[in-house]
């Protein structure tokens, strides 16, 4: 069985979507802690060229809370505020009719804690994209929470029975390939190839949300870039 663990993210860029339409279970890691000024909340979307950062509204987020202890905002105007902002920089994108009616149930989901709401959102998108990866909050696993970092991934594969393990790129420095052999897991890195396709007014920037690739790109055509990577 293909494995993968990443934290959840809102509506992260094309390479998270290439890792969980790699494997067959993908552990969403929603019970380690929160980190403030990352991806967790928030992305990049395209205004008039630039990047810009649509958010999750947050109530008193902290470093020391898991993913799964923090609450959001969830009122119509904070997500309001989003689909106007949307509809604002892609109202001329080739599929924004289609995915500007995907996207406003996602994002009006009704619950105040942020691991639902972004499991939700990434189980929605999954499903739009046609990801078939069995979807598991890692909260809901039995498993040694006192373990860290590669051995408490390492409890995760073996537990769940996983004879490969796939992680992004950035986590190289993190993991020992001879560590996860002798427990007889082969451990594999998720690099992502250039994706570009034409965007809206302008010229291109790599690795916005996902939003943006589905406002540009067909179903069809964003099936062809989830196979664009290579893997060490």
């Amino acid at each position: 069985m293909k494995l993968g663990i990443m934290q959840p993210y809102f509506f992260p860029y094309i390479g998270y979507w290439q890792l969980l339409n790699a494997v067959d279970t993908y552990v969403v890691y929603d019970d380690v802690n929160f980190i403030k000024g990352g991806w967790i909340n928030r992305n990049r979307i395209l205004a008039n060229g630039n990047p810009q950062y649509i958010n999750v509204i947050l109530d008193n987020p902290s470093s020391n809370k898991k993913i799964n202890e923090i609450n959001i905002r969830n009122d119509r105007f904070c997500y309001d505020k989003t689909l106007k902002t949307l509809d604002l920089h892609y109202r001329k994108a080739p599929y924004y009719e289609p995915v500007r009616a995907f996207l406003e149930p996602v994002l009006k989901f009704q619950t105040d804690n942020l691991a639902e709401y972004l499991f939700h959102s990434i189980q929605e998108v999954c499903s739009y994209l046609g990801i078939s990866a069995q979807l598991i909050l890692s909260s809901s696993l039995d498993k040694n929470n006192d373990l860290r970092r590669q051995e408490k991934v390492l409890d995760i594969c073996t537990r769940m029975g996983a004879g490969d393990y796939y992680n992004a790129i950035g986590g190289k420095e993190l993991y020992d390939a001879e560590c996860f052999l002798s427990r007889g897991i082969r451990l594999h890195f998720l690099k992502t190839d250039d994706v570009v396709y034409e965007q809206v007014n302008s010229g291109f920037v790599s690795n916005l949300s996902i939003i943006d690739v589905m406002m540009c790109n067909s179903r069809e055509v964003i099936h062809r870039f989830l196979m664009q990577y290579s893997l060490e």
